[in-house]
């Protein structure tokens, strides 16, 4: 199940847009964090036939976050490959990566969340680190940053496009949180054996398992697999 989750909404308008957005590519699921403004009359003006979405969006606060398998940042701001939590990927490569787990299947237990930042800031670097994958929609350099209603839009077209062109793989089991959590608690027993010349590039160790992990959208045999191969390491 895919949620989209918009950190401290401002303007009604976007909810709005977004909520009409999520109904035109077949998304219900609409979670506020810290909301900064109501859903009033310029919200539902704007959804349009998305006001469905909008009359059972859920409150949230920031701890609400902790309950995804995988949580998908979005952020126009990017790093070089030494800023690790901000490499991105674009929506046409998460479409492709998420494709086979197929959200549309009530079968699916896997909770996805797309974090939307604020139309102030974005994400704040805090909340970057949360997630497993960052994405970015290329745009011009002289403005790229859209709003955060375009950007919602076109990655929930694109993952609206892979999922309705791929066969089923319903039969597929993907790796849980708690299966990543135990890969990285392997991993940060093997980083802790081996020789670093300071902590931080112990950390910077950690850090791009994690991301390669969630990158990876292993399936359940898969994370298996690497979970007995790091034990076999710690042996």
């Amino acid at each position: 199940m895919i949620s989209i989750i918009l950190i401290e909404p401002k303007r009604q308008e976007n909810l709005g847009a977004i909520a009409r957005s999520m109904k035109n590519f077949g998304f219900e699921n609409l979670v506020l964090v810290n909301p900064k403004c109501k859903i009033g009359k310029s919200a539902i003006k704007v959804a349009k036939h998305g006001k469905s979405i909008l009359d059972k969006v859920k409150i949230k606060d920031f701890s609400y976050l902790k309950r995804f398998d995988y949580l998908i940042g979005t952020s126009a701001i990017l790093g070089t490959d030494y800023n690790i939590p901000r490499n991105a990927i674009n929506a046409e490569q998460l479409a492709d990566r998420l494709s086979n787990i197929k959200q549309k299947n009530s079968k699916s237990k896997l909770k996805i969340g797309i974090l939307i930042g604020r139309e102030s800031i974005g994400l704040k670097n805090q909340e970057i680190n949360l997630c497993d994958i960052l994405v970015s929609i290329p745009a011009s350099k002289k403005y790229p940053t859209l709003n955060i209603s375009h950007a919602c839009s076109i990655v929930l077209y694109e993952l609206f496009k892979k999922f309705n062109s791929e066969n089923s793989t319903s039969n597929i089991k993907f790796a849980t949180k708690k299966d990543k959590e135990i890969i990285m608690k392997y991993m940060n027993k093997a980083l802790n054996k081996m020789e670093f010349s300071t902590k931080e590039k112990k950390e910077t160790q950690r850090i791009v398992w994690k991301r390669v992990i969630g990158k990876a959208m292993l399936t359940k045999r898969e994370a298996f697999a690497v979970m007995g191969f790091l034990r076999k390491l710690e042996k």
